[in-house]
Parts: C-alpha cells; sequence; structure tokens
C-alpha cells in the first residue's frame, strides 16, 4: 500500500473536523469560526461560511446529502442546505463537542460538554439528555436505532433514538483514559454492530452493541484525536499526537502510513466509495491522499494465490472455482506457490505451507516451515525445498530452515524471475533483466546459463512445454519468440504487455496488450478478441487472466488457429487443436472438412465427438467399400457432397464415375423432380412417367395435395388421384374426373360415386351411378340420402327394387315417430307382418297413455290390415277374418270408452248426459267376457250410475252402484260413489220410459238393463247404434235371398218401382264422402203395403236370431233412399240396412261403414276435417 498526495491547502486555523458530502464532490472544513466548502477533485476552495462567532468543532453531512450541521464552542447548531444556506439554529448551555446525523431517519445528535440534544425536522423543539460528563464523540449505528457517546471520564454510553440508556460500557482506565474518538463499522456484510473505540490511555478497542469487548485492547503508542471507517468497513484510519495517519484493518492491525504530517492530526476522512483519504491537522494542513494498493499475488498452472484485506491469502482453485482463506493477522507482503507450496512474507517472517494430499483439487493447506527473519525483497519465489529471494540485481536462495545455500550476482536488474520444473531440489528458474539478458538458473547449480541477449529490456518469460521456444515481452510492448537451440528469432508481435504458452500444446501461445487478446498458432496470423487484463496462464482451451485485483478463468474456443490449420489442409495438426477446446460447431467442420479431403480417419474421430451417426455409418460404408476394392475417389466424395447437400456437385461426380442411375435416385429421393427432369433430358418416357408419379407422391406428402392430383391426372393414376381430392372433399375436382372416366372404368367411377355420397352430393354420385349403370347403388343412395321420391319414380320404373326402397322407407318413418305413415309404407312394400306388429305397438302404446280415440283408430286399421291378409292368403282366411271381428269390437269400444275417459278423468265435460248414458251403457251390454286393457269398470259404471240418475234410470242407477260395491274404487270418487249409494235409495225403484230403447224391427220397448247384451230381448234382432251418440239408430239388417248376388241386388234397388199415396219425395244426396238420406218434404208413413214390413214379422218368443231375408220383389219395391250398404270387400260380404224413419236422415262413412246422424256427422267433419271414426279426411277421393 503506498499514499500519492493529490492535493494539499493550509489555513491559518486549526482543522478540527471535516465531513465529505455523501456523493464524494464537497468537502465541509471546521476551521476557526467559519466552514471551508472544498472542492474534491481539485482541492479548489468553494466558498467560506460564516455563522459561528467561536471557534467550530464540528461539523456532519446527512446521508441524504440534503443538509448538513456545524457545532461550534459559541454552545450553538447550524443546519445548513446542500445550496449552502443556513436555514436553522439551536443552542445548548455549554460549547459543541461533537455532532451526528442518524444514517436512516438524518435525526441530527448535538452534543455539548453537559448534554446532548436530538433533533429532527418533524420536531417543534429539540429533546436534550443531561450527561454525567464532558461528551468528547459520538456516532449511529448503521440501522439507526441506537447512539454511542464517548466521554471524557472513560465511559461510552450508548442509547436508543429517544436518548434512553441501554449499555453502559466502563473503561479501565477511568478519566485518565478519556475517550475521544469512537465509530461504528459501516459495514453490511457483518453479522453483529462493532464499535471502534480510540482512548488517550492511547488504546484501540472494538466492542459488540451489547457492550462485550471483541479481543484485547491494541496499544497505539500515541493519543489518537480521529478514527474514521471505509466505506465498506474493511479498513480504519487512525490519526493523533503521532503527527501521522495510520491504516488499520478492522480488526486492529496496523498496515502502515498513509502520510506524515508536521503537526497533530486532528481529523481524517475517507471519500465515500473511493480509496482517497483526507488528514486536517493542528497547523491547518488540509492534505488529500489517493491509497494505491497493489497486487500482491503468485500463480501456478490452475492455482492462483492473492492477498485480500491486506492480512489474508486466498487461495483460488481456477477450474474448480474452489477458495480458501489464510489468515495470517500481519500485513502479507509477499506470496509465492509452486506445486503444493505456498510462501508468505510477513513483515517479521516467512511461512511456507504445504498441501495435506497430493490430490490435484485438494484445497487443504498447512504450515510447514517458519522463516523467522525480516527480509527485504523484490520478488519472492518457492521451490520444492527452497525459497528464492530477489532484491535488485541480486539472488538468494534460501532452505526452508533459513539458511542461505546460494547467491547469484546479475549483471542488471531483476526484471522478471519463474520457475519452470523440474526435480525437487533440483528446479530450474528463468530468469529476465533490465538489460535484455534471458537466463536459466538451476537451484543447485552457482552458474547461471545465459539463454541468449536481446536489445530490450525484459518484461515477461515463458517457454513452450517442451522447451524448444522462449517468448519474450520487452519494455517496448513486443512480443518476440525465439528458438532457444538456434537463439533464432521466430516472430514478433507487437502491443503485448504479457505472455503464455499453452502447456498442452507446442505450438500455441496467447498474449494480452491493448485490450485484446492475441492467439498465434505456429506461423499463422494472430487471431484477436476483445479482453480486458493480463494473461498469465494458458492451459488447453482456458486462459487465466488477471483484471485489476481478481483472476478469472476464460474459456477460449481455439476455433481461429485450427480454422488456419484446415485452410492449408493440416487436418491432424487441426483436430489436435480441436482438442483444446473448440465449440460444436468447430468440431463439424473440422469433420466436413476431413471427410471432404477423404481424411476419414480424423473426420471419423470429429463426427464421433459431436455423436452424428449419420456421418459415422457413411465413413464406415466407405470404408467397408474400399476394403472390397473400390477405389474411385470420385464415387466416394459423390457420397459425400450428397451427404451434405451438394447435390449438384454430387451429381456431377456420380455422372463423371459412370453411375448416372444413383444421381437420378438422388433427385427423386430428394423430390428434386425438376432437377431430375433436366438431368434426364428427353430420356425414356416410362421413366418420365415414373418421376411424375414420384413428383405426385412427393407434393402429396408435403402438403401441396392440388399439384399432386394434377401430377396423378397427368401420369394416368386415376385412383391416387380420387383419393387425394375425395379425402380433401374437393367435389368440382371429382365430377371432372368422374366425367373425363369412360364408363368401362367401372371401379375409379364407383370410388368417385362413393366420394361423392360421402361428400353430400348426391345428385353427381347418381350421374355418376347411372353412367356405371349401377341402380341397386343408384336405388340404396337414395335411400341412404333420403331422396324417397327419386327412389319412388326409380321403384315405378324397376319394381324388382320396390322393397329395397319402401322397406328402409318405413323403417326411417318409424324410426322419426311417423309410425303410421311407416304402417302403410309397410303394408304397400307387402311386408304385413312388420305392418300388424307396428300396428299392435302403436295400438298398446295408445291403450297405455290413455289415448283411447287413438287406440280405437289403430284397432280398426288392424281389422283392415287383417281383411287384406284374409284377402290376400286364403289359408290364413278363417283366423284373419276372426282377428278382423275381433278387432273391429275393440275399435268400437274404445272409441265409446274415450268419452267415458275424459269424463271421469278431466274437469269440465262437454257430452251431453244422454251421450254419456248411452256410452256407458252400451260399453256395459258390450263388457260380458273379459275387459280389454284399459278399459276401466268402475269408470264406466260409475259415469251409467251418474248419468242415469239424473236422467230418471233410477233402477238402473241402483243396479250400477251396486255393481261398483264388489270392485275396488279409487280414493277421489270413494266418496261420490258412497253419497250416491245412499241417495239413491230415496228414489223410486223403477226407470224412465223415455229412456227406453226401441227395436225397431219388432217394436218391442227393451229394459235398460238387457242380460243378451245389444240386442233385442224379443226378436234377437242387433241393435244398429250412431258412432257419436250411440243411440239405437232405425235401422234393421236384412240378408239377400240365395242366388241374389250383390251387383244384381243393387240393380234391383235402384229400379226405383213407382210408390202409392206420396205427397212428398226424399232427395238423396251422394257423393264419394257418404250417403245421406234426406226428407225435404212432409210425406205419410211407409204404408201397410210395403213387403219389407211384412218381411219383419217372425214368431214370437223364439230364443234363436231369425234374420230379415229379402227376394228380387222386395228389393224391387225398395228405394235406393231407403238403404244403406256397406260394401265390405272380399271375402266378406256386404251388409244391407234399411231405414224404417226416412224422415230421419243418416249418414254412413264409406270408409268405416260407421253410421251416425246425419247432423252430428256434419258436425264432427266440420270440426275434425276427417271422419271422428276412421280418419278419412272429407277431401279423399278413394274410399
Amino acid at each position: 500500500m503506498r499514499a500519492v498526495l493529490t492535493w494539499r491547502d493550509k489555513v491559518e486555523q486549526c482543522i478540527y473536523d471535516l465531513a465529505f458530502k455523501p456523493d464524494g464532490t464537497q468537502l465541509i472544513l471546521a476551521a476557526g469560526n467559519r466552514l471551508l466548502v472544498y472542492d474534491t477533485s481539485d482541492g479548489t476552495l468553494l466558498q467560506p461560511l460564516k455563522g459561528h462567532k467561536d471557534t467550530v468543532y464540528c461539523v456532519a453531512y446527512a446521508k441524504d446529502g440534503k443538509r448538513f450541521a456545524s457545532g461550534s464552542a459559541d454552545k450553538s447548531i447550524i443546519i445548513w442546505t446542500s445550496k449552502l444556506e443556513g436555514i436553522l439554529k439551536y443552542t445548548h448551555n455549554d460549547s459543541i463537542q461533537c455532532v451526528s446525523y442518524n444514517p436512516i431517519t438524518h435525526q441530527l445528535a448535538s452534543c455539548s460538554s453537559s448534554d446532548f440534544g436530538l433533533w429532527s425536522p418533524e420536531q417543534k423543539s429539540v429533546s436534550k439528555h443531561k450527561s454525567s460528563s464532558k461528551i468528547t464523540c459520538c456516532s449511529w449505528t448503521n440501522d439507526g436505532q441506537y447512539l454511542a457517546l464517548g466521554m471524557s471520564n472513560g465511559v461510552i454510553s450508548i442509547r436508543n433514538k429517544n436518548g434512553e440508556e441501554k449499555v453502559k460500557i466502563e473503561r479501565p482506565g477511568g478519566s485518565f483514559s478519556p475517550i475521544w474518538s469512537i465509530c461504528w463499522n459501516p459495514s453490511r456484510e457483518e453479522h453483529n454492530d462493532i464499535l471502534a473505540v480510540a482512548d488517550w490511555g492511547q488504546k484501540l478497542s472494538f466492542y459488540q452493541l451489547s457492550g462485550k469487548q471483541i479481543g484485547k485492547d491494541r496499544p497505539l503508542n500515541f493519543d489518537p484525536c480521529c478514527i474514521s471507517y471505509f466505506t465498506k468497513g474493511e479498513y480504519i484510519l487512525v490519526g493523533g499526537s503521532d503527527k501521522q495517519v495510520s491504516l488499520f484493518t478492522k480488526d486492529g492491525v496496523r498496515l502502515g502510513t498513509v502520510g506524515e504530517q508536521n503537526s497533530w492530526v486532528w481529523t481524517c476522512r475517507v471519500k465515500p466509495d473511493s480509496n482517497y483519504v483526507v488528514v486536517g491537522c493542528q497547523d491547518g494542513t488540509i492534505s488529500f491522499y489517493q491509497l494505491i494498493f497493489s497486487t500482491v499475488h503468485g500463480l501456478y498452472k490452475d492455482r492462483y494465490a492473492y492477498r485480500d484485506s491486506m492480512t489474508d491469502v486466498i487461495v483460488q482453485h481456477l477450474i474448480t472455482e474452489q477458495k480458501v482463506r489464510i489468515k495470517c493477522r500481519e500485513l502479507v507482503k509477499k506470496i509465492a506457490i509452486y506445486k503444493n507450496r505456498l510462501a508468505i512474507q510477513l513483515p517479521e517472517k516467512i511461512l511456507i505451507y504445504e498441501l495435506y494430499s497430493d490430490d490435484s483439487v485438494d484445497m487443504h493447506y498447512r504450515v510447514k516451515e517458519k522463516i523467522v527473519k525480516k527480509f527485504e525483497c523484490n520478488l519472492l519465489v518457492v521451490c520444492a525445498d527452497h525459497v528464492i529471494l530477489c532484491q535488485e540485481k541480486r539472488l538468494q536462495c534460501l532452505s526452508f530452515s533459513g539458511v542461505k545455500e546460494r547467491e547469484w550476482q546479475m549483471e542488471s536488474l531483476i526484471r522478471y524471475i519463474k520457475v519452470i520444473g523440474g526435480p525437487a531440489g533440483r528446479e530450474g528458474l528463468l530468469v529476465g533483466l533490465k538489460n535484455g539478458q534471458i537466463l536459466k538458473i538451476f537451484v543447485d547449480n552457482l552458474f547461471a546459463i545465459v539463454l541468449l541477449k536481446q536489445a530490450t529490456a525484459v518484461r515477461c518469460l515463458d517457454m513452450s512445454a517442451s522447451r524448444n521456444k522462449l517468448a519474450v515481452v520487452d519494455e517496448n510492448d513486443t512480443c518476440l519468440v525465439y528458438d532457444i537451440h538456434t537463439k533464432e528469432l521466430l516472430f514478433q508481435e507487437p502491443n503485448a504487455n504479457s505472455v503464455a504458452w499453452n502447456t498442452q500444446c507446442e505450438d500455441m501461445l496467447c498474449f494480452s496488450g491493448g485490450g485484446y487478446l492475441n492467439i498465434k498458432a505456429s506461423t499463422f496470423p494472430v487471431h484477436q478478441q476483445k479482453l480486458q487484463g493480463f494473461v498469465v496462464g494458458y492451459n488447453g482451451s482456458k486462459i487465466f487472466c488477471l483484471h485489476v485485483f481478481s483472476m478469472s478463468a476464460v474459456e477460449v474456443p481455439q476455433s481461429a488457429p485450427m480454422y488456419q490449420y484446415l485452410d492449408r489442409k493440416m487436418f491432424r495438426e487441426a483436430y489436435q487443436i480441436a482438442c483444446l477446446g473448440v465449440t460444436d460447431a468447430d468440431w463439424r467442420e473440422l469433420a466436413m472438412e476431413a471427410l471432404e479431403g477423404l481424411e476419414f480417419e480424423t473426420a471419423k474421430k470429429a463426427f464421433t465427438r459431436v455423436q452424428d451417426l449419420r456421418y459415422l455409418e457413411l465413413i464406415s460404408s466407405i470404408e467397408e467399400r474400399k476394403k472390397r476394392g473400390e477405389t474411385n475417389n470420385d464415387l466416394f466424395l459423390a457420397d459425400v457432397f450428397s451427404y451434405q447437400g451438394k447435390f449438384h456437385e454430387a451429381a456431377k461426380l456420380y455422372k463423371r464415375s459412370g453411375h448416372e442411375n444413383l444421381a437420378l435416385d438422388m433427385y427423386t429421393d430428394l423430390c428434386m423432380f425438376e432437377y431430375a427432369k433436366d438431368f434426364l433430358g428427353s430420356g425414356d418416357p416410362k421413366e418420365t412417367k415414373m418421376l411424375i408419379t414420384k413428383q405426385a407422391d412427393w407434393a402429396r406428402n408435403i402438403n401441396e395435395p392440388k399439384a399432386a392430383v394434377e401430377m396423378y391426372i397427368s401420369a394416368g393414376e386415376h385412383a391416387k388421384a380420387i383419393e387425394i381430392s375425395g379425402s380433401h372433399g374437393w367435389v368440382d375436382m371429382l365430377i371432372d374426373i368422374a366425367r373425363k372416366l369412360d364408363k368401362a372404368e367401372r371401379e375409379p367411377l364407383l370410388m368417385c360415386a362413393r366420394y361423392f355420397k360421402k361428400l353430400d352430393s348426391p345428385g353427381y354420385a347418381a350421374e355418376t351411378y347411372l353412367k356405371v349403370g349401377d341402380l341397386k347403388s343408384l336405388v340404396q343412395l337414395y335411400v341412404d340420402t333420403k331422396r324417397w321420391d327419386e327412389a319412388f319414380a326409380l321403384g315405378e320404373k324397376h319394381p324388382e327394387f320396390k322393397d329395397d326402397i319402401y322397406v328402409p322407407y318405413a323403417q326411417w318413418l318409424a324410426e322419426n315417430d311417423r309410425f303410421e305413415e311407416a304402417q302403410k309404407a309397410f303394408h304397400k312394400a307387402g311386408r304385413q307382418g312388420e305392418a300388424v306388429r307396428v300396428l299392435e305397438q302403436l295400438t298398446h302404446n295408445a291403450v297405455v297413455e290413455s289415448r283411447f280415440n287413438d287406440a280405437a283408430y289403430y284397432y280398426w286399421m288392424l281389422s283392415m290390415q287383417c281383411l287384406d291378409m284374409a284377402q290376400a292368403d286364403p289359408a290364413q282366411k278363417d283366423v284373419m277374418l276372426d282377428k278382423f271381428h275381433h278387432f273391429q269390437h275393440l275399435a268400437e269400444l274404445y272409441h265409446g270408452y274415450q268419452t267415458i275417459h275424459r269424463y271421469t278423468e278431466e274437469p269440465f265435460s262437454f257430452d251431453l248426459p244422454e251421450t254419456l248414458f248411452n256410452i256407458s251403457k252400451f260399453l256395459l251390454h258390450s263388457l260380458t267376457k273379459a275387459t280389454p286393457l284399459g278399459i276401466s269398470k268402475v269408470n264406466t259404471l260409475f259415469t251409467l250410475a251418474k248419468q242415469s240418475k239424473a236422467l230418471g234410470a233410477y233402477k238402473l242407477a241402483r243396479h250400477a252402484y251396486d255393481k261398483l260395491r264388489g270392485l275396488q274404487i279409487p280414493a277421489r270418487i270413494q266418496k261420490s260413489i258412497e253419497l250416491g249409494t245412499l241417495t239413491i235409495r230415496s228414489k223410486p225403484f223403477h226407470d224412465s220410459e223415455e229412456l227406453v230403447p226401441l227395436c225397431y224391427r219388432c217394436s218391442t220397448n227393451n229394459p235398460l238393463l238387457n242380460n243378451l247384451g245389444n240386442v233385442c230381448i224379443n226378436c234377437r234382432q242387433p241393435f244398429i247404434f250412431s258412432a257419436s251418440s250411440y243411440e239405437v239408430l232405425h235401422l234393421v239388417e236384412f240378408y239377400l235371398e240365395e242366388g241374389i248376388t250383390d251387383e244384381e241386388a243393387v240393380a234391383l234397388i235402384d229400379l226405383e218401382a213407382p210408390r202409392h199415396k206420396r205427397e212428398g219425395k226424399w232427395q238423396e244426396i251422394a257423393s264419394n264422402n257418404s250417403q245421406t238420406l234426406r226428407l225435404d218434404e212432409a210425406m205419410d208413413a211407409i204404408g201397410d203395403d210395403d213387403p219389407f214390413t211384412a218381411k219383419l214379422s217372425f214368431e214370437q218368443g223364439g230364443s234363436e236370431f231369425v234374420p230379415v231375408v229379402v227376394n228380387r220383389s222386395v228389393l224391387r219395391s225398395m228405394s235406393r233412399r231407403d238403404v244403406l250398404i256397406k260394401r265390405w270387400p272380399p271375402p266378406l260380404q256386404w251388409q244391407y240396412f234399411r231405414s224404417l224413419l226416412p224422415d230421419a236422415s243418416i249418414t254412413m262413412c264409406p270408409s268405416c261403414f260407421q253410421m251416425f246422424h246425419s247432423e252430428d256427422y256434419e258436425l264432427l267433419v266440420l270440426q275434425h276435417a276427417c271422419c271422428p271414426y276412421c280418419r278419412r279426411r272429407i277431401d279423399d277421393t278413394g274410399p
């Protein structure tokens, strides 16, 4: 360490205190009763500040740089701004001794002889605290929580921010050792707050915040007047009665003198964040010094030892980055390292350390020897068993015990010395002198060997690994390289400040200078890259560089020298350089160059390094071919070029070696079809077509399908073109292909049709199927696309496909809940079984869901289906006819029950009581056997009971209530039935005569409760009921005499024989929808001379039913207007009915043959637009 005076000034008054502005630009001095403000850069006095009336003892700057304070013997404190303006003044009772700003809160502590005060801008007044003794100094901790006060009675008082004493430290000397200066260590790295204390007992001491002393007192041998830390807390400055400023470590180890003065030093400070020190003296001298800390270090291969904090040695392993610290607790003057040895020179001794083990990464050192003697030397070198001291022209060799074994006297000053290795105790030294001489000295030999002598002074030396070459850096910054044996200057390079040979490669060296690193291989040009610092070692690809105080290992790719060898096709030498350390890209380049140079051995090693299996396989195959006797280097090189992507060069070499086919294969494999066509020229058309197909395959693979389609078409590969077009949904392209294809090309056309179908273009698919003539597929297309109209049209032309159309159509209708249409379609397709099953399911569902009208309709349809089946299949005639009658009966029951269900389940009824009465009575007489599913006897009897009671049929009502008592009654009508059962007892036990039904054949009044059912109790003639009101109609069924056909009977009835005594006439309205008899004018009743009336007679009391049979004469006498005919299709016979009251019009539905009062029918048709029973629409023209 040395101090360089930067500037000096002198004033007339004593300098008691000074303070730096936190940014270091200004210096405030307390001189006499003034403050002096200096520019720190050049010592210019900027401005004197007047405000105090007596001597200024202290000054302090706030950490934020906004204000500073001064304290004076005039008992006042003045606060100044950074613009050098006084803004505030307050006083104490005694002279001010010291001031200090809190580094965090910027609270100001001001101390006088008898008290101290705490003030901050937020406070209105200063809070003062009495002191038992004169306060001489004060200092805040880093966190601003505590204030230490040093007193003249030898006590240190540590206070909190409120002024309360927390710790009291009493020094042994008491008032004989007044505390004169204290300072807290500003370092943030310390775990504890450390207080440095200097007293006039001439001691330097250190304390923790708790009051515990750290270590022992350090004797100073002078009275200290000031103590201050460097910004980071690593060093301490102490000045006082010895008229100088001393530099100490933070632990109190004295390192040296900063500057000697002519009088006592009252104050000294370090400029913030720098190595500049300012000193203020008794005689008014202000000195500004720069401290220069020289680098003390040593290097051997990958171990670097350097001084830290002036008293420690750190050994760094440059490869593993491990570090070890050796604490010497004294000033380290010199360091030398060699192999497992480390030498450290201290002021009074030299310590020799050795490693614990021979491990190359071991970092544990122990003391081997101590040479307790003071030495003066410029350079220090350590060997295995000796220490070499260099002092100007003299070299001394000492054993580890301190005995001088040899001494060498040089002709000139020694500028450089280095151990270059050798056996233990016989190592060689390389020595460079100022006169340009370079010598080699062996430690066991008195005689120095002159290697060579040059004209300029030596600055740096290094010898190559084989010791054949010597590199020298001279005082002109020139690097000179010599052949040691011939003394010949091989080459020289400018701008060098240090040089190092590569320890692993004989021909490589590096040198630094001018901010650049220069790498030179053999005699090739120098390769440069930016680098700050000095090169001190070169090992493989690592260059060890010293920059300022830190050593770093820089990984430098050896790319440049490797490429220099490659340019000269020196592949093996390039490989050796690459082994020192290059990037993967450089290895690949080496491999490629060697491969092109057909240097397969080097190429294989390089490709192995980058793990490129592809090229390794190529090299292996070439070597195998060479073993088999192939010698055509052009062919080998062509393979190499093709692997490298140099395809045109490869093609030329293939052609030159007579292997055009290989070039063609290469181009096609690479999909370079245009180049392949150019290479082919006007060759074989077959090969050209093959090329086009391959090109199309490639276009398909690289996702260029349109181009691929066009190429496939031009190559005649229609199937592939269709496949691509179809998979991409290009309908336009597909139809173009389909229309261009001949109809004989069946497979591609069918393929097109399949894609059209898939792409929802049925029109194009149909066109294609027609072109091929595949009608079955066309039918399937129509069915799949639900284009039923086209399918039906095709079915009309080609009946053989009818089954293929109507069955899927019916299934589709069923899937879409259009079961009735589905049933018709099944029926149309001839699938009677499916048609019946659909209807049965529909019927069952309707009954389960209580849709009895639908159930009636479906049963009627079922009956008609059975009639069709009986007609179509004579073998099933009897069974089907039985089913027909059964289903007709069920249809009538469900049709009637719908009204009962609606009456009992819904809150409101729109049916007349007479209608409900008739229907319930009809059902009661019809349900003599098993009750069909869904029909409730309870509901029927309940309706009958209520309506009978309402209409006066009390006997029948009583019978119904009695029947209900034997059935399970739902809770909802339980009370109503019980009440009805009770109230009916109060009614007479007979029925109203108006309700009694009349038989129109025998004119017998039938009881309301008929044990025979719906037939006359007298003549057994079945009653004909209206399908809406269920009243007994005035119709009598008659049968034809044997031998009379239906056609003849109709013809005879249509003859319209003249009638007697007629005043009016019937008007018949006949249409396709219905047959209606209407009485337009009044007329007399049918006369007794009507032959049909005579036929109504029968034997009274007979138990068998005797039907009315008519002959031709009776038929001839009948009027067409009086007869209704149920024209059943075969095998059923027609049914004939004669109206006995022509004035009451009756309408019969021509489809289901149900009878209605004309007025009722017309109303129902208007409501439903169809027959209420069979749902035949009024606009239907068919029967």
